[in-house]
């Protein structure tokens, strides 16, 4: 009986885990491109705000900032919105979706200038209700 138990149990568990999965994806997006996350949201990289982050070969106080703009777009609806490492508690909203920047990349290093146009975000792309 316990063996039959464990059977149903995994095979629930089966089922509903890749729907978790596909609720929450993260993309990666260079700046001045464009990905196409999952649900068909079209996410574009539009400008490096704020880059205030502490270098990694420096001891700082404050990790520091990033801020970027994004430019969503689905079904012919856009929106541009700023997404910002440091979040005080807000992320902003594109329909049911919700949007936080996980990283910028490359890291920041006290002595070396990052091209502008070698940024990259990672964004997660979380569908709410």
């Amino acid at each position: 009986m316990k063996k039959v138990i464990t059977g149903l149990l995994f095979l629930v568990l089966a089922g509903v885990m890749p729907a978790f999965a596909k609720c929450t994806n993260e993309v990666q997006v260079q700046i001045n491109k464009e990905v196409t996350a999952a649900g068909g949201l079209k996410i574009a990289f539009v400008e490096l705000v704020e880059d205030s982050r502490c270098p990694a070969d420096v001891q700082c106080v404050w990790a520091g900032n990033a801020k970027i703009k994004v430019r969503v777009t689905k079904n012919g609806k856009s929106q541009v919105v700023e997404l910002e490492m440091v979040t005080k508690g807000m992320r902003p909203n594109f329909g049911n979706y919700r949007l936080t920047l996980k990283a910028l990349s490359p890291e920041l290093r006290s002595n070396v200038r990052i091209n502008r146009n070698g940024y990259v975000a990672t964004i997660e792309v979380k569908k709410v209700k």
